[in-house]
């Protein structure tokens, strides 16, 4: 399969050097300079508890490629995703197939411009990666991934694809129910993400606080209430479950908002908390702790952006 990976980051990083080393023609698109000089010199390497492994690969701008691609995968954050799928149309042909399985709500919105919604798929993964450097990637722990097509329609397309991506070492499942998992996942974001970047707090830090508890108990509430408007069977239970155990396993661990306020750069806080609340807003929902979570974090951005 012909795979171009948007976004050489921490999972795009490892999800390239999974396929790239299964065997899949991969080449990355990429945005920064230095880490396409990084890699174009000394290859991807991918470090995992059994192995570190490096690959060479095809990388530079999307203006560096032409010809068409079998399958588009966005790795960007996503207020980067409307510039990203516009920059690689001319390397979607008529039978290329996106995939996102980027955090948040919206994404699969904005590829629908450059790829038709019959063949975009999306869905979650909670598989650990860290980008240590540029083209270097550190991958400890177990996790896995859910897709399926965006429009809901069994493609056996989304299959062969999930079939790629677990050949690759990649744990993944053509899930009909991936929008449980993706909300689930949403409420997951928006109860740490927001919390620990308004207070500065790592995970651990929020569960130690009654007062953390109950914020982050509030997020999960609302955003499975919208979930569930929505014809969402998702459940607060099996949140609160992982959140509890992040708690208690991931004391230290800084989620990604929080890294980026203390560089002090932008946030996914819109296609996160916001969206919920912007959804919750269509559905005649109140959503007070999503949307006080959601102006707080604008503010903290609104100082330094």
């Amino acid at each position: 399969m012909k795979i171009a990976i948007v976004g050489a980051g921490a999972m795009g990083g490892l999800f390239g050097a999974r396929l790239a080393l299964s065997g899949q023609e991969v080449s990355f698109v990429e945005a920064s300079e230095a880490t396409i000089a990084a890699i174009q010199r000394k290859g991807l390497q991918l470090v995992t508890p059994s192995a570190t492994e490096r690959v060479m690969v095809p990388i530079g701008r999307a203006k560096d490629f032409a010809g068409t691609f079998d399958l588009v995968v966005i790795f960007t954050k996503g207020f980067h995703t409307d510039i990203a799928i516009e920059s690689v149309r001319h390397l979607v042909g008529p039978t290329t197939w996106a995939l996102s399985v980027q955090n948040g709500l919206g994404n699969a919105e904005l590829i629908s411009k450059v790829v038709p919604a019959e063949r975009i798929i999306v869905g979650m993964t909670n598989l650990p990666a860290d980008l240590v450097e540029p083209g270097v990637v550190h991958s400890h722990g177990d996790g896995h991934i859910n897709l399926w097509p965006w429009n809901g329609e069994d493609k056996s397309v989304a299959r062969d694809i999930a079939e790629t991506f677990q050949q690759a070492g990649l744990p993944c499942r053509a899930d009909p129910e991936v929008q449980i998992a993706i909300w689930e996942k949403v409420a997951f974001n928006a109860a740490l993400n927001s919390v620990c970047a308004i207070t500065r707090q790592t995970v651990g830090g929020v569960g130690d606080s009654e007062h953390g508890r109950s914020l982050t108990a509030g997020v999960i509430r609302e955003t499975v209430e919208v979930a569930n408007a929505l014809g969402v069977d998702a459940q607060a239970s099996r949140v609160e479950h992982a959140v509890n155990h992040a708690f208690a396993n991931h004391h230290q661990h800084k989620p990604s908002m929080l890294q980026d306020v203390e560089a002090k750069r932008k946030t996914e806080i819109d296609f996160i908390n916001g969206a919920v609340v912007e959804r919750a807003n269509e559905q005649g929902i109140d959503t007070p702790v999503l949307s006080s979570l959601h102006s707080l974090v604008k503010l903290i951005e609104g100082a330094y952006l």
